[in-house]
């Protein structure tokens, strides 16, 4: 049994075992010293880690390191206490629990001896000593009225104890003997008065008791006891032990020990006690008590119990009565509770039994005990301060108010947002039907301007021209040399491309989802490269979740009935699990280099090397992972049988209890460590996120198995835990069994499964380029008769192009493949889709325009072409350059992912602007040669019908021309389309405040994964948060008491300190998403270094040190040349000097917690501190954590606010650090695993907004400058994207689309896909040379309106068909429905809305162009040809504008019939 625990209860419930000697002079709580067990388990290191991101973020659900939480479930396990397993071996003498050898005959001192009386009454009280000199009994004087100064109670500390106090007698005096129930040293009965102290027990017990000195002290000065010298020696030092927990609560130290002072030497103790049974002793033969009764008031040990139930044990994170009291633990445990397990000698600590009676009021001659106690809250004493707020929750300043959670903006009952952008549109839809009434459906409504051809141009109009004539001129020029060399530039242009393809052998794809989606400059990176440097990155996690497949609940019989437990504790499933869990850690093993890797080569045993197990969080551990304590039965007195089940509960209860009662095996695990029930279960918290204090464990229905692997900064030192995890993965997906269900996970899962999930898809990807390969290649085409159709078909030159786009992308991965710029699988998966739509798109605008416009007279081919490309191209070019810089500008954004598609996307899309412009002419005239020498398609030798074809329009060309346009533009589709439009812009509007933010991680798995059924249980019985570090950067001077009381958490420390402010914020849990107080290695170094300092039994303290070499001396050590450190303590006794503090960290620091010193901090804090030198050599503290949890984290929004919280705690904090300092020098941030991938989320709006912005404002400057200094076309077409965009994001939430990067990408893309529905359309809106606004629409429908459709919209709509039935739901839902909105409603934007909104808006004709296109006409009327810059007359008005109208310039649209 573990010796602290065993100390504690025998200590805390009875101090009655004495020695011969007195103990030595000490100010400190000391404890007797038990017999030491020849075999031991340590208690427990806290484990630094936790759980992957087990609800990992859900991006990195490829887990980063030392991972939890996205992949994990457990928290880290910090304690600090000790147990033996085995009983204590250690002493020959049965009867004697402190040999006379360990207690020097030396008095104890206090720092309550010096102000307990005033010095007249009290002889002077020597320094602290071991070896103080013998005093006299203060004189026969009455002690005076106190002075507050001086004081050391106030008035209201005197003990109403019994109510006829000068009346009752002793219970016992003095020991006697072993007790034979216990073998223990018993007192001896005694019914006599009480007896006069000598002067060394008088100092012992007023430095033990001042309480009970100053309340029984005679008038004359004299004290009579029912304790001699030896019970006082017996009961400091066993009171030792569970002030050694609670001394950081004064107020609550005061309280507890009032009971025991008052039960071993109250002089009136037949009052409250009686002596139930008395025996002989088994060495003397002397009677003794064995069984005692004990009366006390339920108000007193409930206001002890109260004062006493918070005070924190900062290394487990738990509270100290959590090993206080027994298997009650500190959530189930209560005032009761409390005293009777410390009075029962079942916990085989009590020397004989006691039996508390818990009485509201006196009866007869038994006076209950009701000593004063003092709230937490208020100071015991002048000389001391109340509890701090971390140990009393009374004590906590009131925190500020939060603001109050947002209330849903709503307008009668219905949501707000919705009711505006209602109004809005109403208000809108009103105004324009108005308006179009009044100025629009007139007979002479369209507004034909005759004179505009008569007004000069002004300077942008010219300026715009030239531009145009330019950019015309040379891709004419350029146009003419590829098709008359067609050969030469496919050889250069194949040369050139060929050489930047070889770059991808130079390319890295990165798989880690740590730097595809976080910044190397974010925050939430640096402080993570931050905290893996200095503390080593989070464990690696491996977990197994098991339901069993016979769902049936398990009975079990009780005192009060029959209870049913879930069906996870059916006993043959359990040992089927245990076999499992065993083969797995035990003989499952990988291969490095040809030797076999086991779990224990790579696993985390934070008390290795005592116990070098490895941590397991499982239920089995309760049983120490050994299938025969699972069978273990033990009969009770009412005829039941304690079981596993009953082992189960207990340790529920309590995992630190060192022996459970109930089977007598321990609760701790195999490694040493508790494990904690929420970490092992799942089922249980019934779709409720709060833990609280008493779950219902027995209902779980399903456990969790976590084996903690350890983690390296330096990645190539993972690689057997790599090995041995792809071992555990191929076993796992290999085993099955009848009775379990199992879901199943390693660290590296997420990474292996992003891999696989890209590799899966590429046949989906392959599918989807073949459809549209087969449609263009037939799409292109113009066919006029069958015996025509191989000589008519494009199929070579549809390939042709597809492969100009192919290898635009390669050259464009090779480029950035040279510069070392890392590649993701985003653009392997988007790229190719991006540059398909727009090259597809430009390739049918130059093959239709050149089919549709025929061939001059005296024109070669060559010219033919070149002069179609200088036609068309200016319009390739805008888009190609808008959508160009769009992605260049993109590349500005932080996020890893969309960086890197930016940047490969813009130069895709230039590379194959100039492929198309010069290849893919040079295909086309090499194609137009074939056909007009009547050659088969692919098959070019063969010469097939000579009949001459015929030109005519297709289908899709006469549907446009002489039924969609008319419909479309009449007087009645207009404003139709308008309000469609515009209320579907309101409605997007509308909704986009609900746009769901984050990734859920299981779409980023193909579906077929066994990490989606991992998710699913993840998701379902997760029932701890992960973990989060407060990290204080390095800077703090520690030696500083100032300094310390700005950290720490106990008695002295600021009230909003860094320990306090976590404390109080996990008091608002719902609110900070902070679950519990935070561990604090500050407060339990003051601790362990004053832990048996000077204690009175001899017991060795925690800081010992070796003289021969200076290093450190454990506790249990016996044998080495070891002596105590030279540690002075502070005035307050509860601190080391700051001139020792920085000397004796590092042997803190090392100290494995064994059952001699429970407070060694190597387990808890062996990483959370870094000791550093400076330039003069000397040790200082650099970065330090304090660990704490979030609370249950199950969406992401659950994930990124908590981190949001957690930076403000942190803001506050460093606030305060740095409260009067000119320059801010205190650093204190959070981190936790997932962190790094939900940041993203804190600014995902933000980000979405500058991104689409950036894009926006730079497809507007270039089509400005491109199109000619159109600027009211650029505004036009850059609303209708933006109009595009906001839709898009309608349909994101209407379909359920999240927000997070992966969509962002797909928003920038879609910018740029739209850029091709929009500005080819508004391209030849502003070439037609028609009259009117509604003339030009019509001319830019029927012109573009079909290489758009078919160019973009057809094209992309089969593949994109394909990819709804990808293995991916990232695919599904990211890919298949976000392209199939951009392509619908970029179409119905572009093809609709954009000409009616022309045919209302558009900007007039270029009065230029007008002018220069009347002297072609003139020119060519006159002359046949001549050029632009030629004299040539004027030109006559020959219509008059005002009697003309639209029915006669456009008959088939403003026929009567559609008026």
């Amino acid at each position: 049994m573990s010796r602290v625990s065993r100390e504690l209860s025998q200590g805390v419930s009875f101090p009655y075992h004495y020695s011969s000697h007195t103990p030595p002079c000490s100010s400190h709580p000391t404890r007797l010293l038990p017999p030491r067990s020849s075999h031991f388990t340590t208690l427990l290191p806290s484990l630094r880690s936790s759980l992957p991101t087990t609800r990992l973020p859900p991006l990195r659900f490829s887990l980063p390191p030392r991972s939890s939480f996205p992949t994990t479930l457990l928290p880290p396990l910090r304690f600090s206490l000790p147990t033996t397993l085995l009983p204590p071996l250690r002493s020959s003498h049965p009867t004697t629990l402190l040999p006379p050898h360990h207690a020097p005959p030396t008095p104890p001192c206090s720092s309550y001896s010096t102000t307990l009386l005033p010095s007249h009454h009290a002889p002077p009280i020597p320094p602290r000593s071991s070896h103080a000199t013998t005093l006299l009994p203060p004189p026969p004087m009455s002690p005076p009225p106190c002075k507050q100064d001086f004081c050391l109670f106030d008035r209201g500390l005197m003990f109403t104890v019994s109510a006829a106090s000068g009346e009752g007698t002793c219970v016992w005096y003095g020991s006697c003997g072993a007790n034979p129930a216990t073998g223990k040293t018993a007192n001896c009965p005694y019914n006599g008065p009480a007896k006069p102290l000598d002067s060394t027990a008088v100092l012992s017990l007023t430095a033990a008791c001042p309480e009970l000195v100053q309340d029984i002290m005679t008038p004359d000065g004299q004290i009579r006891t029912c304790c001699d010298n030896t019970q006082i020696g017996a009961m400091i030092s066993q009171m030792a032990i569970g002030l050694g927990f609670l001394k950081r609560c004064p107020t609550c130290a005061r309280n507890f020990r009032q009971i025991f002072c008052h039960m071993t030497c109250n002089p009136h103790q037949s009052d409250f006690m009686v002596a139930k049974e008395i025996q002989n002793a088994t060495d003397t033969k002397k009677p003794v008590i064995t069984d005692l009764e004990v009366h006390v008031t339920n108000t007193f040990v409930d206001s002890v119990y109260s004062s006493c139930k918070d005070v924190a044990m900062p290394s487990t994170n738990e509270k100290a009565l959590s090993v206080m009291c027994g298997l009650w633990g500190a959530y189930y445990c209560s005032g009761q509770r409390w005293f009777t397990y410390m009075g029962d000698i079942s916990n085989q600590y009590t020397p004989f039994q006691i039996d508390y009676i818990y009485d509201a009021k006196a009866e007869g001659a038994i006076v209950p005990f009701n000593g004063t106690v003092i709230p937490c809250s208020q100071a015991p004493n002048n000389q001391s301060q109340a509890c701090s707020c971390v140990d009393c929750e009374d004590s906590c300043p009131k925190p500020p108010p939060l603001p109050p959670v947002p209330e849903p903006f709503t307008i009668g009952g219905a949501d707000g947002i919705m009711v505006v952008m209602a109004i809005c549109f109403l208000i809108f839809a009103a105004a324009f039907i108005v308006l179009y009434v009044i100025y629009f459906v007139k007979p002479h409504s369209i507004d034909i301007d005759l004179s505009a051809r008569e007004e000069e141009p002004n300077y942008l109009e010219k300026l715009g021209i030239q531009i145009e004539e330019f950019l015309q001129k040379y891709f004419t020029l350029w146009g003419t040399m590829c098709a008359e060399h067609p050969w030469t530039v496919l050889i250069v242009g194949g040369l050139i491309a060929t050489g930047l393809s070889v770059g991808i052998i130079f390319l890295k794809v990165t798989t880690d989802p740590v730097e595809l989606w976080a910044s190397p400059t974010s925050r939430s990176r640096l402080e993570k490269e931050y905290y893996d440097r200095n503390f080593e990155p989070f464990y690696r996690t491996e977990m197994l979740i098991i339901r069993p497949v016979n769902d049936s609940k398990v009975p079990h019989e009780t005192p009060d009935g029959i209870e049913m437990w879930g069906p996870v504790y059916n006993k043959t499933f359990l040992k089927e699990v245990l076999k499992l869990q065993n083969f797995i850690t035990n003989e499952l093993y990988g291969e490095v280099d040809n030797e076999p890797v086991v779990l224990e080569d790579i696993c985390f045993s934070p008390l290795s090397p005592i116990n070098k197990n490895c941590t397991i969080m499982s239920v089995l551990n309760f049983f120490q992972n050994d299938e025969a304590n699972l069978d273990i039965e033990v009969p009770t007195p009412l005829n039941l049988t304690n079981n596993y089940i009953d082992h189960l509960a207990s340790c529920y209860r309590n995992p630190l209890q060192p022996l459970e009662p109930s089977l007598s095996i321990p609760c701790l695990g195999e490694y040493g460590g508790p494990v904690f029930p929420y970490t092992a279960l799942g089922g249980f918290l019934n779709e409720t996120q709060v833990l609280g204090k008493n779950p219902a464990y027995k209902n779980a229905t399903a456990l969790v198995i976590t084996l903690v692997v350890n983690n390296y900064y330096n990645k190539s030192m993972v690689e057997k835990a790599m090995a041995w995890e792809k071992e555990l993965i191929t076993f796992m997906k290999n085993y099955s069994h009848p009775l379990m269900d199992i879901a199943y996970t390693s660290e590296r899962s997420i990474q292996d499964e992003v891999q696989r999930m890209s590799e899966g898809d590429v046949l989906t990807i392959a599918i989807s380029y073949s459809i549209m390969f087969l449609y263009i290649s037939l799409a292109l085409g113009g066919y006029s008769r069958f015996s025509r159709l191989l000589i008519d078909s494009k199929i070579t030159l549809g390939l042709g192009g597809v492969i100009i786009v192919l290898i635009s992308v390669t050259s464009s991965v090779g480029v950035y493949g040279y510069a070392g710029v890392k590649a993701t699988l985003v653009i392997i998966e988007v790229i190719p889709f991006l540059v398909l739509a727009v090259g597809v798109d430009n390739m049918f605008i130059l093959v239709q325009t050149y089919q549709r416009e025929s061939r001059r007279p005296a024109e070669m081919r060559s010219e033919h072409i070149g002069r179609v490309v200088g036609q068309v191209a200016p319009s390739i070019l805008l888009a190609s350059f808008s959508e160009a810089a769009c992605f260049f500008l993109g590349a500005l954004s932080d996020m890893p992912a969309v960086h890197a598609f930016a940047l490969y996307a813009g130069l895709a899309l230039l590379i194959d602007f100039l492929l198309q412009i010069s290849c893919f002419v040079s295909l086309i005239a090499l194609d137009a040669k074939r056909q007009e020498e009547n050659r088969f398609d692919i098959c070019c030798c063969v010469v097939g019908s000579n009949k001459e074809g015929y030109t005519h329009d297709g289908v899709l060309q006469k549907f446009i021309k002489q039924v969609y346009a008319p419909c479309l533009l009449s007087r009645i589709g207009r404003p139709l389309v308008i309000l469609v439009f515009s209320g579907w812009l309101f409605s997007s509007i509308a909704v986009l405040p609900k746009i769901d933010v984050g990734l859920d991680q299981e779409l980023s798995m193909p579906e077929d994964s066994y990490m989606q059924k991992y998710f699913d249980y993840l998701h379902r019985y997760l029932s701890v948060g992960p973990p989060v570090y407060f990290v204080l950067k390095g800077g703090v001077n520690f030696t500083n008491l100032k300094m310390q009381n700005e950290i720490c958490g106990t008695v002295q420390c600021d009230s909003d300190s860094l320990s306090t402010q976590i404390y109080i914020s996990s008091i608002l849990a719902n609110r900070t998403y902070i679950a519990q107080p935070a561990s604090s290695w500050l407060d339990d170094y003051m601790d362990w270094s004053l832990y048996n300092l000077d204690s009175p039994s001899g017991d060795v303290p925690c800081c010992r040190i070796n003289v021969e070499d200076n290093s450190f001396c454990p506790a249990s050590d016996m044998m080495s040349n070891c002596t105590d450190c030279n540690i002075q303590p502070m005035d307050d006794g509860l601190r080391p000097d700051p001139s020792s503090f920085m000397e004796y960290l590092p042997f803190f620091l090392e100290d494995v917690p064994n059952e001699d010193c429970p407070k060694g901090g190597h387990a808890a804090y062996g990483h959370a501190v870094n000791i550093i030198k400076d330039k003069r050599n000397e040790s200082l503290v650099g970065a330090s954590y304090f660990m704490t949890y979030h609370t249950i984290l199950k969406t992401s929004e659950d994930y990124y606010e908590a981190l949001r919280s957690a930076r403000s705690v942190s803001s506050n904090i460093s606030k305060t650090l740095n409260q009067g300092l000119d320059n801010p020098v205190y650093e204190v941030f959070p981190y936790s695993v997932f962190y790094v991938f939900y940041e993203q989320y804190l600014t995902m709006w933000q980000d979405t907004g500058k991104s689409l912005g950036i894009s926006l404002v730079t497809v507007f400057i270039v089509s400005i400058v491109l199109s000619g200094l159109e600027i009211m076309s650029s505004f036009i077409v850059m609303m209708t994207i933006l109009m595009i965009i906001t839709n898009l994001c309608g349909m994101m939430y209407w379909w359920g689309i999240s927000l997070n990067a992966v969509s962002l990408v797909n928003l920038i893309m879609a910018v740029g896909i739209s850029v091709e529905f929009c500005s080819h359309i508004t391209h030849a809106f502003a070439m037609s040379m028609r009259d009117t606004r509604l003339q030009r629409s019509y001319d830019a429908i029927i012109t573009m309106g079909p290489s758009v459709l078919s160019g973009i919209t057809f094209t992309k709509f089969g593949g994109i068909i394909v990819l709804a039935f990808a293995h991916s739901k990232i695919f599904q839902i990211f890919y298949f429905r976000l392209y199939l909105g951009i392509v619908l409603i970029g179409a119905s934007h572009g093809l609709v809305f954009l000409p009616v909104l022309l045919s209302f808006f558009g900007p007039r004709t270029n009065r230029c162009r007008l002018q220069v296109q009347h002297c072609r006409m003139m020119a060519e009327h006159f002359h046949g040809s001549m050029q632009v810059n030629e004299e040539v007359p004027e030109p006559q008005q020959l219509i008059d504008a005002s009697s003309l109208d639209a029915s006669i310039i456009q008959p088939e649209i403003h026929s009567d019939d559609q008026h």
